[in-house]
Protein backbone atom coordinates (compact mmCIF):
# COMPACT_ATOMS: atom_id res chain seq x y z
CA UNK A 1 0.00 0.00 0.00
CA UNK A 2 1.27 3.47 -0.82
CA UNK A 3 1.93 6.38 1.49
CA UNK A 4 -0.92 8.29 -0.12
CA UNK A 5 -3.34 5.47 0.71
CA UNK A 6 -2.17 5.47 4.34
CA UNK A 7 -2.76 9.22 4.57
CA UNK A 8 -6.21 8.76 3.07
CA UNK A 9 -7.06 6.20 5.75
CA UNK A 10 -5.94 8.67 8.41
CA UNK A 11 -8.23 11.33 6.99
CA UNK A 12 -11.20 9.02 7.41
CA UNK A 13 -10.16 7.47 10.76
CA UNK A 14 -8.03 10.08 12.52
CA UNK A 15 -7.82 9.00 16.17
CA UNK A 16 -6.88 11.57 18.83
CA UNK A 17 -3.22 12.33 18.19
CA UNK A 18 -3.78 16.04 18.82
CA UNK A 19 -4.31 15.30 22.52
CA UNK A 20 -0.73 14.02 22.93
CA UNK A 21 2.85 15.26 22.79
CA UNK A 22 4.58 13.21 20.10
CA UNK A 23 8.40 13.25 20.40
CA UNK A 24 10.53 14.62 17.56
CA UNK A 25 12.19 12.07 15.31
CA UNK A 26 15.95 11.54 15.60
CA UNK A 27 16.20 10.14 12.11
CA UNK A 28 14.26 9.59 8.94
CA UNK A 29 12.23 11.92 6.76
CA UNK A 30 9.48 13.05 9.14
CA UNK A 31 9.50 15.56 12.02
CA UNK A 32 7.74 13.31 14.56
CA UNK A 33 8.46 9.73 15.53
CA UNK A 34 6.19 6.89 14.54
CA UNK A 35 5.67 5.71 18.11
CA UNK A 36 5.00 2.00 18.69
CA UNK A 37 6.21 1.65 22.30
CA UNK A 38 2.98 2.60 24.05
CA UNK A 39 2.84 -0.93 25.45
CA UNK A 40 5.96 0.02 27.39
CA UNK A 41 5.40 3.73 28.09
CA UNK A 42 2.50 5.72 26.69
CA UNK A 43 2.88 9.23 25.34
CA UNK A 44 2.11 12.25 27.50
CA UNK A 45 -1.32 13.83 27.16
CA UNK A 46 -0.95 17.55 26.55
CA UNK A 47 -3.34 18.31 29.40
CA UNK A 48 -1.09 16.55 31.93
CA UNK A 49 1.36 19.41 32.36
CA UNK A 50 -1.34 22.03 32.88
CA UNK A 51 -3.39 19.99 35.32
CA UNK A 52 -0.42 18.75 37.32
CA UNK A 53 0.83 22.33 37.69
CA UNK A 54 -2.63 23.33 38.94
CA UNK A 55 -2.33 20.75 41.71
CA UNK A 56 1.21 21.88 42.51
CA UNK A 57 0.12 25.51 42.64
CA UNK A 58 -2.56 24.61 45.16
CA UNK A 59 0.22 23.41 47.46
CA UNK A 60 2.05 26.72 47.04
CA UNK A 61 -1.07 28.79 47.65
CA UNK A 62 -2.72 26.82 50.44
CA UNK A 63 -0.17 24.66 52.21
CA UNK A 64 -1.85 22.10 54.43
CA UNK A 65 -5.26 23.65 53.80
CA UNK A 66 -5.14 22.17 50.31
CA UNK A 67 -6.40 18.94 51.81
CA UNK A 68 -9.86 20.50 51.96
CA UNK A 69 -9.70 23.82 50.11
CA UNK A 70 -7.87 23.03 46.86
CA UNK A 71 -9.94 23.09 43.68
CA UNK A 72 -9.39 19.34 43.69
CA UNK A 73 -9.12 18.70 47.45
CA UNK A 74 -6.40 16.26 48.40
CA UNK A 75 -8.21 14.42 51.19
CA UNK A 76 -10.73 12.72 48.85
CA UNK A 77 -8.55 13.08 45.73
CA UNK A 78 -8.29 9.35 45.06
CA UNK A 79 -12.06 9.21 44.70
CA UNK A 80 -11.78 11.30 41.53
CA UNK A 81 -10.06 8.33 39.90
CA UNK A 82 -12.33 5.58 41.19
CA UNK A 83 -15.30 5.99 38.86
CA UNK A 84 -13.33 6.35 35.61
CA UNK A 85 -11.04 3.45 36.55
CA UNK A 86 -14.02 1.25 37.38
CA UNK A 87 -15.72 2.03 34.07
CA UNK A 88 -12.50 1.27 32.20
CA UNK A 89 -12.20 -2.26 33.61
CA UNK A 90 -15.87 -3.13 33.88
CA UNK A 91 -16.13 -2.95 37.65
CA UNK A 92 -18.23 -1.33 40.34
CA UNK A 93 -16.68 1.77 41.93
CA UNK A 94 -16.71 -0.06 45.27
CA UNK A 95 -14.51 -2.77 43.71
CA UNK A 96 -11.85 -0.41 42.37
CA UNK A 97 -9.02 1.65 43.79
CA UNK A 98 -5.96 3.40 42.35
CA UNK A 99 -2.90 2.99 44.58
CA UNK A 100 0.75 1.95 44.77
CA UNK A 101 2.49 0.24 41.86
CA UNK A 102 1.51 -2.95 40.06
CA UNK A 103 3.66 -5.52 41.84
CA UNK A 104 3.04 -3.95 45.25
CA UNK A 105 -0.68 -4.31 44.56
CA UNK A 106 -0.24 -7.92 43.49
CA UNK A 107 1.53 -8.68 46.75
CA UNK A 108 -1.14 -6.91 48.83
CA UNK A 109 -3.83 -8.84 47.00
CA UNK A 110 -2.03 -12.15 47.37
CA UNK A 111 -1.93 -11.53 51.12
CA UNK A 112 -5.70 -11.84 50.89
CA UNK A 113 -6.16 -14.38 48.12
CA UNK A 114 -3.21 -16.74 48.19
CA UNK A 115 -4.05 -18.84 51.24
CA UNK A 116 -2.23 -22.11 50.59
CA UNK A 117 -2.60 -25.44 52.32
CA UNK A 118 -0.49 -28.57 51.99
CA UNK A 119 -3.02 -30.12 49.65
CA UNK A 120 -3.73 -26.92 47.67
CA UNK A 121 -0.80 -24.54 47.37
CA UNK A 122 0.23 -24.34 43.72
CA UNK A 123 0.14 -21.16 41.61
CA UNK A 124 -0.44 -21.18 37.84
CA UNK A 125 1.24 -18.54 35.67
CA UNK A 126 2.31 -18.45 32.05
CA UNK A 127 5.94 -19.35 31.37
CA UNK A 128 6.32 -16.09 29.44
CA UNK A 129 4.87 -14.01 32.28
CA UNK A 130 6.54 -10.68 32.85
CA UNK A 131 9.49 -11.39 35.17
CA UNK A 132 8.09 -9.27 38.00
CA UNK A 133 5.04 -11.53 38.21
CA UNK A 134 7.27 -14.58 38.28
CA UNK A 135 9.39 -13.09 41.06
CA UNK A 136 6.26 -12.14 43.01
CA UNK A 137 4.60 -15.56 42.99
CA UNK A 138 7.85 -17.37 43.70
CA UNK A 139 8.49 -15.15 46.69
CA UNK A 140 4.91 -15.65 47.91
CA UNK A 141 5.31 -19.42 47.72
CA UNK A 142 8.59 -19.24 49.64
CA UNK A 143 7.05 -16.89 52.21
CA UNK A 144 4.43 -19.53 52.96
CA UNK A 145 7.07 -22.23 53.32
CA UNK A 146 6.83 -23.96 49.94
CA UNK A 147 9.47 -24.80 47.36
CA UNK A 148 8.93 -22.36 44.51
CA UNK A 149 10.12 -24.88 41.94
CA UNK A 150 7.35 -27.23 43.00
CA UNK A 151 4.66 -24.68 43.81
CA UNK A 152 4.73 -22.70 40.55
CA UNK A 153 3.12 -24.25 37.46
CA UNK A 154 4.47 -22.49 34.37
CA UNK A 155 2.26 -22.88 31.31
CA UNK A 156 4.05 -23.31 28.00
CA UNK A 157 2.62 -23.31 24.47
CA UNK A 158 2.55 -26.53 22.52
CA UNK A 159 5.77 -27.41 20.65
CA UNK A 160 6.14 -25.22 17.59
CA UNK A 161 3.55 -22.70 18.81
CA UNK A 162 4.04 -19.28 20.39
CA UNK A 163 0.78 -18.72 22.28
CA UNK A 164 -1.23 -20.64 24.84
CA UNK A 165 -4.47 -22.38 23.97
CA UNK A 166 -7.35 -21.83 26.37
CA UNK A 167 -8.12 -25.55 26.52
CA UNK A 168 -4.52 -26.28 27.54
CA UNK A 169 -4.70 -23.68 30.31
CA UNK A 170 -7.93 -25.16 31.65
CA UNK A 171 -6.43 -28.66 31.60
CA UNK A 172 -3.71 -27.56 34.04
CA UNK A 173 -6.16 -26.35 36.68
CA UNK A 174 -6.10 -29.32 39.01
CA UNK A 175 -7.22 -29.76 42.58
CA UNK A 176 -3.87 -28.71 44.02
CA UNK A 177 -4.05 -25.22 42.47
CA UNK A 178 -4.69 -22.45 44.98
CA UNK A 179 -4.20 -19.47 42.69
CA UNK A 180 -4.35 -18.74 38.96
CA UNK A 181 -2.53 -15.51 38.12
CA UNK A 182 -2.16 -14.81 34.40
CA UNK A 183 -1.60 -11.76 32.24
CA UNK A 184 -4.77 -10.57 30.54
CA UNK A 185 -2.68 -9.70 27.50
CA UNK A 186 0.70 -11.41 27.39
CA UNK A 187 3.45 -8.80 27.35
CA UNK A 188 5.70 -10.76 24.98
CA UNK A 189 3.32 -12.19 22.39
CA UNK A 190 0.41 -9.76 22.67
CA UNK A 191 -2.06 -12.65 23.08
CA UNK A 192 -5.38 -11.67 24.66
CA UNK A 193 -6.34 -14.44 27.05
CA UNK A 194 -9.90 -15.73 27.37
CA UNK A 195 -10.42 -14.19 30.77
CA UNK A 196 -14.04 -15.26 31.43
CA UNK A 197 -13.50 -18.88 30.37
CA UNK A 198 -10.29 -19.32 32.36
CA UNK A 199 -11.79 -17.58 35.39
CA UNK A 200 -14.80 -19.88 35.38
CA UNK A 201 -12.58 -22.93 34.96
CA UNK A 202 -10.35 -21.85 37.83
CA UNK A 203 -13.33 -21.42 40.10
CA UNK A 204 -14.69 -24.83 39.07
CA UNK A 205 -11.35 -26.31 40.12
CA UNK A 206 -11.60 -24.61 43.51
CA UNK A 207 -8.92 -21.99 42.87
CA UNK A 208 -8.87 -18.23 43.29
CA UNK A 209 -8.36 -16.41 39.98
CA UNK A 210 -6.52 -13.10 39.64
CA UNK A 211 -5.32 -11.20 36.58
CA UNK A 212 -2.39 -8.94 35.80
CA UNK A 213 -3.92 -6.40 33.43
CA UNK A 214 -0.79 -4.34 32.78
CA UNK A 215 -1.16 -4.83 29.02
CA UNK A 216 -4.95 -5.09 29.01
CA UNK A 217 -6.21 -2.01 30.88
CA UNK A 218 -6.75 0.76 28.37
CA UNK A 219 -6.08 -1.69 25.55
CA UNK A 220 -9.13 -3.96 25.41
CA UNK A 221 -12.63 -3.82 26.94
CA UNK A 222 -12.87 -5.61 30.28
CA UNK A 223 -15.82 -6.79 32.40
CA UNK A 224 -14.15 -7.84 35.64
CA UNK A 225 -17.31 -7.77 37.73
CA UNK A 226 -19.45 -9.74 35.29
CA UNK A 227 -16.64 -12.21 34.61
CA UNK A 228 -16.52 -12.92 38.37
CA UNK A 229 -12.77 -12.28 38.60
CA UNK A 230 -11.59 -12.49 42.21
CA UNK A 231 -8.96 -9.77 41.97
CA UNK A 232 -6.87 -7.91 39.43
CA UNK A 233 -4.16 -5.28 39.23
CA UNK A 234 -2.81 -3.09 36.46
CA UNK A 235 -0.29 -0.34 35.88
CA UNK A 236 -1.15 2.97 34.23
CA UNK A 237 2.03 4.01 32.44
CA UNK A 238 1.52 1.87 29.33
CA UNK A 239 -1.77 2.21 27.46
CA UNK A 240 -3.08 4.54 30.18
CA UNK A 241 -0.43 7.17 29.44
CA UNK A 242 0.06 8.37 33.02
CA UNK A 243 3.86 8.67 33.05
CA UNK A 244 6.82 6.51 34.06
CA UNK A 245 6.19 4.60 37.27
CA UNK A 246 2.65 5.99 37.55
CA UNK A 247 0.23 4.72 40.15
CA UNK A 248 -1.48 1.41 39.53
CA UNK A 249 -5.02 0.12 39.91
CA UNK A 250 -6.56 -2.76 41.83
CA UNK A 251 -9.86 -4.61 41.68
CA UNK A 252 -11.49 -6.80 44.32
CA UNK A 253 -14.81 -8.43 43.48
CA UNK A 254 -17.69 -7.34 45.69
CA UNK A 255 -18.05 -10.96 46.89
CA UNK A 256 -14.92 -10.37 48.95
CA UNK A 257 -15.77 -6.94 50.34
CA UNK A 258 -16.72 -6.45 53.95
CA UNK A 259 -15.98 -10.02 55.01
CA UNK A 260 -13.17 -11.60 56.96
CA UNK A 261 -10.64 -11.67 54.11
CA UNK A 262 -7.20 -11.03 55.66
CA UNK A 263 -5.48 -7.81 54.62
CA UNK A 264 -2.58 -5.61 55.53
CA UNK A 265 -3.90 -2.30 56.84
CA UNK A 266 -2.71 1.26 57.33
CA UNK A 267 -3.83 4.88 57.62
CA UNK A 268 -5.92 4.93 54.46
CA UNK A 269 -7.54 1.50 54.86
CA UNK A 270 -9.93 2.75 57.52
CA UNK A 271 -13.21 4.45 56.65
CA UNK A 272 -12.83 8.15 55.86
CA UNK A 273 -15.62 9.28 58.18
CA UNK A 274 -13.79 8.08 61.30
CA UNK A 275 -10.17 8.40 60.14
CA UNK A 276 -9.44 11.48 62.20
CA UNK A 277 -10.91 10.06 65.37
CA UNK A 278 -7.44 8.54 65.66
CA UNK A 279 -8.60 5.25 67.09
CA UNK A 280 -6.07 2.40 67.30
CA UNK A 281 -8.38 -0.05 65.53
CA UNK A 282 -9.10 0.17 61.81
CA UNK A 283 -12.67 0.38 60.57
CA UNK A 284 -12.26 -0.74 56.95
CA UNK A 285 -14.89 0.39 54.45
CA UNK A 286 -16.89 -2.14 52.46
CA UNK A 287 -14.93 -1.36 49.30
CA UNK A 288 -11.57 -1.89 47.65
CA UNK A 289 -10.39 1.18 49.57
CA UNK A 290 -9.88 -1.22 52.47
CA UNK A 291 -6.78 -2.50 50.64
CA UNK A 292 -5.13 0.93 50.69
CA UNK A 293 -2.33 1.25 53.18
CA UNK A 294 -0.89 4.75 52.92
CA UNK A 295 -2.38 8.11 52.02
CA UNK A 296 -2.29 8.67 48.26
CA UNK A 297 0.46 10.73 46.58
CA UNK A 298 -1.51 13.58 45.02
CA UNK A 299 1.04 14.65 42.43
CA UNK A 300 1.33 11.06 41.23
CA UNK A 301 -2.44 10.71 41.06
CA UNK A 302 -2.87 13.85 38.99
CA UNK A 303 -1.57 12.42 35.66
CA UNK A 304 -3.63 9.27 36.17
CA UNK A 305 -6.77 11.35 36.64
CA UNK A 306 -6.00 13.34 33.48
CA UNK A 307 -5.56 10.18 31.44
CA UNK A 308 -8.64 8.44 32.81
CA UNK A 309 -10.73 11.46 31.81
CA UNK A 310 -9.61 10.95 28.20
CA UNK A 311 -10.70 7.30 28.25
CA UNK A 312 -13.95 8.22 29.96
CA UNK A 313 -14.73 10.79 27.28
CA UNK A 314 -13.85 8.67 24.24
CA UNK A 315 -14.80 5.22 25.52
CA UNK A 316 -12.79 2.01 25.48
CA UNK A 317 -15.27 0.41 23.05
CA UNK A 318 -14.64 3.10 20.43
CA UNK A 319 -10.90 2.79 20.95
CA UNK A 320 -11.04 -0.98 20.63
CA UNK A 321 -12.78 -0.70 17.26
CA UNK A 322 -10.08 1.61 15.95
CA UNK A 323 -7.41 -0.61 17.48
CA UNK A 324 -8.66 -3.61 15.50
CA UNK A 325 -8.65 -1.59 12.26
CA UNK A 326 -5.20 -0.12 12.87
CA UNK A 327 -3.55 -3.36 14.02
CA UNK A 328 -5.11 -5.31 11.15
CA UNK A 329 -3.76 -2.75 8.69
CA UNK A 330 -0.25 -3.09 10.13
CA UNK A 331 -0.53 -6.89 10.10
CA UNK A 332 -1.41 -6.76 6.41
CA UNK A 333 1.64 -4.63 5.64
CA UNK A 334 3.94 -6.93 7.62
CA UNK A 335 2.63 -10.07 5.94
CA UNK A 336 4.67 -9.23 2.86
CA UNK A 337 7.95 -9.04 4.80
CA UNK A 338 10.42 -11.79 5.82
CA UNK A 339 9.20 -11.70 9.42
CA UNK A 340 7.25 -14.05 11.64
CA UNK A 341 4.42 -12.48 13.62
CA UNK A 342 3.99 -14.48 16.82
CA UNK A 343 0.86 -12.59 17.94
CA UNK A 344 -2.41 -14.40 17.12
CA UNK A 345 -3.75 -13.49 13.68
CA UNK A 346 -7.34 -13.40 14.94
CA UNK A 347 -8.09 -9.80 16.05
CA UNK A 348 -10.31 -11.16 18.83
CA UNK A 349 -7.28 -12.87 20.36
CA UNK A 350 -4.93 -9.89 20.48
CA UNK A 351 -4.77 -6.31 21.67
CA UNK A 352 -2.97 -3.35 20.12
CA UNK A 353 0.30 -5.21 19.65
CA UNK A 354 2.12 -7.25 17.04
CA UNK A 355 5.22 -9.11 18.15
CA UNK A 356 7.72 -10.06 15.46
CA UNK A 357 10.36 -12.74 15.72
CA UNK A 358 13.37 -11.59 13.74
CA UNK A 359 15.63 -14.31 12.37
CA UNK A 360 19.35 -13.54 12.24
CA UNK A 361 19.15 -10.11 13.89
CA UNK A 362 19.33 -8.91 17.47
CA UNK A 363 16.11 -7.17 18.42
CA UNK A 364 17.88 -4.34 20.25
CA UNK A 365 20.12 -3.55 17.30
CA UNK A 366 17.15 -3.53 14.94
CA UNK A 367 15.16 -1.25 17.25
CA UNK A 368 18.10 1.16 17.43
CA UNK A 369 18.39 1.27 13.67
CA UNK A 370 14.66 1.90 13.28
CA UNK A 371 14.90 4.80 15.72
CA UNK A 372 17.97 6.57 14.41
CA UNK A 373 17.63 5.88 10.69
CA UNK A 374 13.87 5.94 10.24
CA UNK A 375 12.35 7.74 13.22
CA UNK A 376 10.34 4.65 14.23
CA UNK A 377 10.21 3.78 17.95
CA UNK A 378 9.65 0.08 18.63
CA UNK A 379 10.28 -2.07 21.69
CA UNK A 380 12.88 -4.84 21.71
CA UNK A 381 12.78 -8.00 23.81
CA UNK A 382 16.03 -9.83 23.45
CA UNK A 383 17.14 -11.84 21.76
CA UNK A 384 14.83 -11.75 18.76
CA UNK A 385 11.39 -10.23 19.46
CA UNK A 386 10.40 -6.76 18.28
CA UNK A 387 7.09 -5.43 19.62
CA UNK A 388 5.00 -2.89 17.73
CA UNK A 389 1.99 -1.35 19.47
CA UNK A 390 -0.28 0.75 17.23
CA UNK A 391 -2.10 2.60 20.01
CA UNK A 392 -5.54 3.76 18.83
CA UNK A 393 -5.43 7.04 20.75
CA UNK A 394 -2.42 8.49 18.94
CA UNK A 395 -1.00 6.08 16.36
CA UNK A 396 -1.83 6.59 12.69
CA UNK A 397 -2.04 4.52 9.53
CA UNK A 398 0.86 6.58 8.26
CA UNK A 399 2.88 5.50 11.31
CA UNK A 400 2.13 1.89 10.39
CA UNK A 401 3.18 2.50 6.80
CA UNK A 402 6.43 4.07 8.02
CA UNK A 403 7.18 1.10 10.28
CA UNK A 404 6.53 -1.46 7.56
CA UNK A 405 8.56 0.52 5.04
CA UNK A 406 11.48 0.82 7.46
CA UNK A 407 11.37 -2.90 8.29
CA UNK A 408 11.31 -3.78 4.59
CA UNK A 409 14.62 -1.96 4.23
CA UNK A 410 16.20 -2.95 7.54
CA UNK A 411 15.40 -6.68 7.55
CA UNK A 412 17.19 -8.63 4.83
CA UNK A 413 15.20 -11.03 2.68
CA UNK A 414 15.74 -14.66 3.70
Amino acid sequence: MSEAEALELDAGDPGHRELFDVPPAQGGDYPEVAYFAGNSLGLRPRATRTELLEDLDAWAALGVEGHLDAARPWLPYHELLTGPAARLVGALPSETVVMNSLTVNLHLLMVSFYRPTRSRHRIVIEDSAFPSDSYAVRSQARFHGYDAEDAIIRLRPRPGEDCLRTADVVEQLGGDVALVLLGGVNYLTGELMDIPTITAAGHAAGAVVGWDLAHAAGNVPLSLHDWDVDFAAWCSYKYLNSGPGALAGAFVHERHLGGDVPRFEGWWSTEAATRFEMRPESRPPVSADAWQVSNPPIFSMSPVRTSLEIFDKIGIGVLRERSVRLTSYLAGLLSALPLRVITPSDPARRGAQLSLRIEGLKAGELASRLRFEYGVIADAREPDVLRLAPVPLYSTYHDCWRAATALAEAVPAS
